[in-house]
């Protein structure tokens, strides 16, 4: 089985980044959204970011339009969105599904090795999967988990 240093993905600039890259690093991969209520999550993945990717931790943005049109834009204009409002430093993604049949092999696997409450399918913007230095999905965090409250449970991974 595929683990989650075999998969790659395109870049908001459009080059493919093997995340093999992020190898040994404690990760927090979460589906975005521009136009979303939970948007406003952004200032707080950045305080992560800022605050423990020094440490070994980053986070992984993959805008996704699956869920009420929320991320209607091209790779330009999130790309503009992200930095112009959130100063956005951590490696965001070119738009993506994480659903059905199109979904991204890295949602597909994301998906298979932690279902969430109601099924495996994700149900919103800003789903969160936690990933340990090993490449471990060790947990996944509804939109409601903010993440000031995943920050006790990500420095415990460093």
């Amino acid at each position: 089985m595929a683990g989650i240093y075999d998969f790659t993905a395109t870049t908001l600039a459009g080059e493919q980044l093997p995340l093999k890259t992020f190898d040994g690093q404690v990760l927090l991969i979460v589906n975005t959204a521009s136009a979303c209520g939970f948007t406003p999550q952004y200032r707080g993945l950045e305080a992560l970011q800022n605050e423990l990717g020094p440490r070994g931790f980053s986070v992984l943005g993959f805008p996704c339009n699956q869920f009420g049109n929320q991320e209607p834009g091209d790779a330009s204009q999130i790309e503009r969105f992200c930095e112009s409002n959130y100063q956005i430093s951590f490696p965001m993604f070119a738009k993506i599904e994480v659903n059905g049949g199109n979904a991204h092999p890295l949602y597909q696997y994301l998906k298979q090795a932690k279902s969430g409450l109601l099924g495996s399918s994700i149900k919103w913007n800003f789903t969160k999967f936690l990933v340990d230095r090993s490449g471990t999905v060790v947990a996944r965090h509804a939109p409601t988990a903010t993440p000031e409250r995943l920050k006790k449970e990500i420095e415990a991974l460093l």
